[in-house]
């Protein structure tokens, strides 16, 4: 073990750069070629978004997919087309990025949170069953770093208390619950395409359902209220325009036919990292295994420090940084965002409702012990993996 930290002046474990993300080549630049000489660069004048709907549909077990510009917006819709309306509540986790919430916020709806399970930052369906009010019209299962929430006790709590079940599966392309791909598995799923995410295109996103009439009512939301056979200037419903253009479609299609090779890489050196770290026991806490998760995504490899303040989590983060291994202390809970407690808290007031409470006390230890890896730091070698294990054991050594 060396003596000294980079922190502190050592040699750092890690020199060399982690594999760049996102991947690309001949593929993806011949597929943008090939639509900037088509001239249809819109997707009601091309083929490609139409293509990787369905591609990417069947790839998630879903019967239907519809493409729009963004993750953010694939919520926004899914939960109208679920019935959400001003004045709803939607059941959220506060252990998710913003756009889970805000998105809720949009729809002058009004976002209800349900703390989550200690040990895998998902949401904790015993949680979701005492904050379900006759005013609930969706629960979100939002799927963390790509590992699926518990569908099954999800879905009967759903279905007994007859809301929506919305997976926000944006972290979670190819992830598995029971041999089912995610995202048809609840009512309506949504995933994004931003840069980060292990299916990219910059930014995009998706909607997939298995229920023709909840598709139906996404479509006109994405397509300034057309219907599928209306005419051009027949705008039945009120929408919004949210296409993905063809150039997207493209990319998304190139990257689709990488994500299995990408996915298995992913799996096996995440397998050698849980390995690795299940050596500290006394130090990092692990989520345990679940064989109900036949396919973890693995879009972010999340463990724990044990008996740690924020500040010392933080040191660690700093620790492992300067001996070159990227990190992240993950999200603040969002039942502590200033903007969106005074969002939902001048709704409530509007409406003459009890102001909202905003104790999440297994979210508030998760923000302060939780550290992330990201998914491009798990598609290197075995070498590669080796490097993030030494240098967790070295700050480890010195914490």
């Amino acid at each position: 073990m060396p003596e000294s930290l980079a922190l502190q002046g050592g040699i750092p474990i890690r020199q060399a750069d982690f594999p760049a993300w996102p991947v690309g080549d001949a593929a993806e630049e011949a597929a943008l070629v090939e639509v900037l000489r088509s001239g249809r660069w819109g997707s009601t004048h091309g083929d490609q978004v139409a293509h990787f709907e369905a591609e990417f549909a069947a790839a998630q077990q879903a019967e239907y997919g519809t493409c729009l510009a963004n993750g953010t917006l694939a919520l926004v819709a899914a939960y109208q087309a679920a019935g959400v309306r001003a004045g709803d509540e939607v059941v959220v986790p506060p252990y998710t990025f913003i756009a889970t919430v805000s998105a809720v916020l949009f729809l002058q709806a009004i976002p209800v949170f349900a703390d989550v399970d200690p040990e895998t930052h998902l949401l904790d369906p015993a949680a979701v069953e005492k904050v379900i009010t006759p005013r609930t019209r969706a629960v979100v299962a939002v799927h963390i770093g790509g590992r699926p929430c518990d569908l099954d006790a999800l879905t009967e709590v759903c279905t007994r208390n007859g809301v929506a079940l919305v997976e926000d599966a944006a972290q979670a392309h190819g992830a598995s619950w029971r041999g089912r791909r995610v995202g048809a598995i609840g009512d309506l799923g949504t995933f994004s395409f931003q840069s980060s995410k292990n299916l990219s295109a910059g930014e995009g996103g998706i909607i997939v359902t298995n229920r023709a009439e909840l598709n139906d009512a996404v479509y006109p939301l994405v397509n300034v209220g057309r219907t599928r056979d209306g005419a051009w200037y027949q705008h039945d419903h009120l929408g919004y325009n949210l296409r993905l253009t063809e150039f997207q479609g493209a990319i998304l299609r190139a990257q689709l036919k990488r994500l299995p090779e990408q996915a298995r890489r992913r799996a096996e050196n995440a397998d050698r990292l849980t390995a690795g770290l299940g050596e500290f026991p006394d130090a990092i806490a692990l989520a345990p295994e679940d064989p109900a998760v036949t396919e973890h995504a693995r879009h972010l490899y999340l463990f724990r420090l044990r008996g740690v303040t924020a500040a010392e989590r933080d040191w660690f983060m700093s620790a492992l940084q300067a001996e070159g291994v990227p990190c992240s202390p993950g999200y603040p809970g969002l039942h502590t965002n200033t903007a969106v407690r005074d969002r939902m808290t001048e709704l409530l007031r509007a409406a003459d409702r009890p102001e909202p409470a905003f104790d999440c006390p297994v979210t508030d230890q998760l923000a302060a012990s939780t550290v992330w890896l990201p998914q491009n730091l798990l598609l290197g070698e075995e070498s590669d993996t080796a490097d993030i294990l030494a240098a967790i054991a070295k700050v480890l050594h010195h914490r």
